[in-house]
C-alpha cells in the first residue's frame, strides 16, 4: 500500500514484501527468494553462494544492493534539491560478515554533476549517506567514500 500527498509529495507508508523458502539442512540446504515485484523470483540461495562461490545471491548480496539503490536514489534527491542534476551517480556498496554479524557498509560513489563544487558535492553525499532510509535502517558502520569523476 502506497499512501503519497500530491501537494507535499510525500510519502506516507509503504509496505514491500519478499518470501524466502528453505528445504533442508543450514549447509546442505538450499532456498528461493521472491519479491513483491518478481524482479527476485524464486532466485536461488544456498550455504555455497553465501559463503563460497555457488551461483546464486545471498542476505549481504541484497543489503548491498539495497543500500547502493538507496544512497544512490537519495542522492539525486539531495542534488536536485541543491539545484544540481547528476550525468551519472554510481554506488558501490561492501558489506562485512564478521563472526556471524553484519558489522559494516562501505558505500563508494563516482560522480558525475556538472556545476557542483568539490565542498558542496561532499555535502550532498554526507546528507545522502545520513538520510537515505537503509542507512537509517542499519545498524552497523556505515563508510563513505565520494568522488567527482
Amino acid at each position: 500500500m502506497i499512501a503519497y500527498i500530491y501537494r507535499t509529495k510525500k510519502i506516507i507508508r509503504m509496505i514491500r514484501n519478499a518470501t524466502a523458502v528453505w528445504s533442508g539442512s543450514g549447509k546442505e540446504g538450499k532456498g528461493h527468494l521472491t519479491t513483491q515485484s518478481t524482479v527476485l523470483n524464486e532466485s536461488q540461495y544456498s550455504w555455497s553462494t553465501r559463503f563460497a562461490d555457488g551461483i546464486g545471491t545471498n542476505p549481504e548480496e541484497l543489503i548491498a544492493a539495497a543500500h547502493a539503490g538507496c544512497f544512490t536514489m537519495k542522492m539525486s534527491f539531495v542534488l536536485g534539491e541543491a539545484g544540481f542534476i547528476a550525468d551519472e551517480l554510481k554506488t558501490n556498496c561492501k558489506i562485512t560478515l564478521d563472526n556471524g554479524v553484519i558489522s559494516k557498509s562501505e558505500l563508494s560513489l563516482e560522480a558525475k554533476i556538472p556545476g557542483i563544487t568539490p565542498e558542496k558535492f561532499q555535502e550532498c553525499a554526507a546528507e545522502a549517506k545520513a538520510n537515505c532510509p537503509v542507512s537509517k535502517a542499519l545498524n552497523m558502520e556505515i563508510t563513505l567514500s565520494a568522488s567527482l569523476v
